[in-house]
């Protein structure tokens, strides 16, 4: 591990949460001109890197984030920071849902986490914000959990990998067309059903169990159980995780798939890398040793820069295209955090030197080509501050 990389990390990381913080709403927006708003689990990202630096916006940050959660429990995946405007590069507009001020759709739940690193840094979150994450992870267990036991989402958008692969059996292509994802997105909005609140509920043509939502969604239920000792969190996120393995497994691919629920199809079979966040959380160390060997071997997911989103030999890997092959600093994390969870040193250390090389050299970009270190999307996105937890753990810093 190159110490000067793990330091250069560590002072960008604090330089671009820093420039991004807007006092007025409390938060970072991820980038000003792509995303000027505020996104759920970029926030819960924000929250991390703060708490890496034991700043209390980290607890700030997700104040704010839960200032837009619902009566029900439900957390919108976006609050918008003023009236949307369609031709806004990624800004919101009423194509997101009803409600008028915020995001009818979710994400991943990583704030319970959050609230860990906030406690771990000695910062004190407080009752009432402890408490508001314990209503959106019940929403989740009580209204979004399908017959088979998993949790669905309704939108590509509530799994945070809107344009993966994996839901391409839905849009019904057979190669990269964004004008067509970015139709199917829109067309998908209105085949959605809302709730009394105004929440996401159900949808007429896609409803789908993605392994990183359920993988995400167990660990936060184990974080939050051990954070509050309410024993009943850790018992769910033992019978998901149990689930998981049961339905996702995918044995000769060594990874978890999504299971459709409504629509879908072979889509759901195509290995992409967050196949292998059900490592965080799986009970079966044979399934996370074969899963977790994928990020240090070349020929599956490891690559020079950071680990490739799909296999570089899979026909629809675009190393520059979103979500169709490029490397993601918050993926890269929670892998790190799976690695570190089995003590797979190994693994976690060869993916720490590539991603931190990674978000280097990609200028702390909201992705980047894994082959080359070239930065896209945003530049810089705030939620590649969360490198600097990574490289905290090898600078001691």
């Amino acid at each position: 591990m190159d110490a000067s990389a793990a330091s250069a990390v560590i002072l960008g990381a604090r330089r671009v949460l820093e420039n991004a913080w807007n006092p007025q709403v409390r938060c970072c927006f991820p980038n000003r001109f792509a995303y000027p708003h505020q996104w759920l689990w970029d926030s819960c990202f924000h929250s991390i890197g703060w708490s890496n630096f034991g700043d209390p916006r980290a607890v700030i940050e997700l104040e704010s984030l839960f200032s837009s959660q619902l009566e029900n429990g439900f957390l919108p995946h976006i609050r918008y920071a003023s009236p949307s405007s369609p031709s806004a590069p990624s800004s919101p507009s009423a194509v997101r849902g009803p409600l008028a001020d915020r995001s009818s759709f979710t994400q991943p739940p990583i704030h319970a986490h959050a609230l860990r690193k906030m406690l771990d840094a000695g910062l004190d979150p407080g009752p009432t914000l402890i408490a508001a994450v314990g209503r959106t992870l019940e929403h989740l267990w009580t209204q979004r959990r399908a017959t088979n036991g998993l949790i669905y989402i309704v939108h590509p958008w509530e799994a945070g990998t809107d344009d993966s692969p994996r839901w391409d059996s839905w849009v019904g292509i057979d190669e990269w067309n964004i004008d067509r994802l970015a139709g199917h997105d829109t067309a998908l909005v209105d085949r959605t059903s809302f709730d009394s609140f105004g929440a996401a509920a159900w949808s007429t043509t896609f409803v789908a169990c993605p392994a990183s939502v359920n993988a995400l969604t167990a660990w936060a239920f184990a974080e939050y159980g051990a954070l509050t000792g309410n024993a009943s969190w850790t018992e769910r996120s033992t019978e998901l995780a149990a689930n998981i393995d049961r339905m996702m497994w995918n044995e000769a691919e060594g990874l978890w798939n999504d299971v459709a629920v409504i629509g879908g199809g072979a889509s759901v079979t195509i290995p992409t890398v967050d196949g292998l966040l059900p490592a965080l959380i799986t009970a079966d160390a044979r399934r996370a040793r074969v899963a977790l060997d994928q990020l240090i071997d070349p020929s599956r997911f490891a690559a020079v820069f950071g680990t490739t989103y799909l296999l570089r030999t899979d026909p629809l890997f675009l190393p520059d295209v979103y979500w169709r092959g490029p490397a993601w600093p918050q993926l890269e994390y929670l892998l790190w955090l799976a690695a570190l969870r089995w003590e797979r040193t190994d693994v976690a250390d060869s993916l720490a030197t590539a991603a931190l090389d990674g978000v280097l050299k990609a200028r702390f970009a909201e992705y980047w080509n894994p082959l080359d270190g070239q930065g896209h999307g945003g530049k810089p996105q705030t939620w590649s501050a969360v490198m600097a937890v990574v490289a905290g753990h090898y600078s001691g810093g």
